[in-house]
């Protein structure tokens, strides 16, 4: 196990293929048979497991229910909202047949000729048309709404560059999907789910983001307005870690979903969607791990703390054996998550390594000395510092210390991010930064052309125009013109 950690590439050599090597050695995930997607292994579905139990509460806090829609959507569907199907065509699986039969020469199985469908169905990239395909049977007075829906589900984008968990062509996400009577209704259900994705991001994930507006050009495919959350990564580039669309009527009217107002009037329903995906086990790993493996927040670890016997025998391993046994029946009856690793297949120095490269956060030794002294040797993950304490309290003491490390590893990540975080006036100054890795608050003239230029000449885009900071008017750094407030650029993934 020490040799393999040897073989983790270092961050400061490249970055990149740490965060590959990272991924298949902490054993989440694996590239798969079918090209651009990927297996996720058990760890890694047992994080996305605390990620969506997670989120599925705060959802249902605010009155959100969970359906499920189908994967196979009609073509015409998609014709339907014109932004909406220029946005996703270039990405889109197509079914267009439904049955195989054996070839003639006996080679294998072929497509039946004979099967082809009458019109031909879409894997979903998303699922907004079939969705409000459906809510036009569900909606016909105010009294019916809102309609507050949330279904987890897989979707397929034909990628043609992949890394797993940033960019795959099949992942997993929730996607929201609501209607509402009035615009302000859905305005507010719009800023409500960033609320929602901000606090779980710097609250379980230990990461601070920025809330922002996109630009037309960065909105989703149908949207009027699409807000986002913004994180930096170690090497200073940006992940959008989650977005909340406001898509007026846009849907309703594409659809024919009306409703009888207040007033006896007819109306079309207003509509928001909002997701988060797999992504986010990516942003985990890069905005907090290092060279020594995974380092995991206590609210997101599947294993919150692992207790490690080292023995000379077997009647010592037993007397160690009662006392883990209880320190981890007591750390249970706190809720907290533990193992105790007495497997004889693997030396302690061995699961040492494992347990520090998969991000454990908490790590407990007992040996001997420890039996006689009646102490326990712990290592924090996000500092690899060791003590020696007393087993009395203990579980409080871990408790106590869980907390600590989640607080610590959200307090290093804004930090960096905030050394990181510069404002530049001129664009000269603008292209030397953005090579060093920085967020950049700089004035923008609000033009698509500006913006693209800047995309073009330096590969950074505008990540959000911020919702809080300042908002001193100013001059555009690239040609001068006026702009309202400073946006935030940066490279991203």
């Amino acid at each position: 196990m020490a040799k393999e950690l040897k073989e983790l590439t270092p961050r400061g050599e490249n970055y990149s293929q740490w965060y590959q090597d990272l991924v298949i050695k902490a054993d989440l995930a694996e590239n798969s048979a079918v090209r651009g997607c990927m297996v996720i292994k058990p760890y890694g579905y047992a994080i996305w497991e605390k990620i969506q139990r997670t989120l599925d509460d705060m959802f249902k806090e605010t009155g959100h229910q969970n359906a499920y829609f189908p994967l196979l959507i009609p073509k015409s569907f998609l014709s339907r909202e014109a932004d909406h199907v220029e946005g996703f065509a270039k990405e889109c699986a197509v079914v267009t047949h439904y049955r195989l039969k054996n070839a003639a020469d006996g080679s294998g199985v072929v497509v039946d000729p004979a099967a082809k469908l009458e019109e031909e169905l879409v894997i979903r990239p998303t699922s907004e048309t079939i969705i409000w395909n459906t809510y036009r049977n569900w909606i016909h007075s105010y009294r019916d709404l809102p309609v507050l829906v949330n279904q987890w589900a897989n979707v397929m984008r034909w990628e043609m560059r992949t890394r797993l968990f940033l960019r795959t062509a099949e992942f997993l996400w929730q996607e929201g999907h609501t209607a509402h009577a009035t615009r302000a209704e859905a305005e507010e259900e719009t800023r409500r789910i960033l609320d929602i994705y901000a606090t779980f991001a710097e609250k379980y994930m230990a990461l601070p983001v920025v809330r922002g507006l996109k630009t037309a050009s960065e909105r989703f495919a149908g949207a009027l307005e699409t807000y986002c959350i913004e994180a930096m990564m170690q090497d200073g580039k940006a992940l959008q870690a989650g977005t909340s669309h406001f898509l007026g009527q846009n849907f309703g009217k594409a659809f024919d979903v009306t409703f009888i107002d207040r007033e006896g009037k007819t109306d079309y329903a207003w509509a928001t969607s909002w997701g988060v995906s797999t992504r986010l086990i990516g942003a985990l790993i890069m905005a907090h791990s290092d060279d020594n493996g995974l380092v995991l927040p206590p609210l997101l670890a599947p294993m919150q703390v692992v207790i490690i016997p080292i023995y000379r025998s077997e009647a010592q391993l037993a007397q160690i054996s009662e006392k883990a046994v209880a320190i981890a029946a007591n750390l249970k009856a706190l809720g907290i998550t533990v193992k105790y690793d007495d497997a004889d297949n693997r030396k302690p120095g061995w699961k040492f390594a494992e347990y520090e490269l998969k991000g454990i956060p908490v790590r407990l030794a007992m040996g001997g000395r420890d039996l006689e002294n009646n102490t326990i040797e712990v290592m924090r993950r996000d500092t690899l510092e060791k003590e020696t304490v007393t087993c009395d309290g203990i579980e409080k003491y871990v408790q106590t210390l869980l907390d600590e490390i989640q607080q610590n590893i959200f307090r290093k990540a804004f930090d960096a991010r905030e050394t990181r975080t510069i404002t530049v006036d001129s664009y000269d100054e603008f292209k030397a930064k953005i090579e060093e890795g920085h967020f950049i608050l700089a004035h923008w003239d609000g033009t698509e052309e500006t913006e693209e230029r800047v995309k073009h000449e330096t590969k950074a885009t505008i990540r959000c125009i911020p919702l809080e900071g300042d908002r001193t008017p100013g001059e555009c750094m690239v040609t001068g013109r006026p702009s309202p407030q400073r946006v935030l650029f940066a490279r991203a993934y």
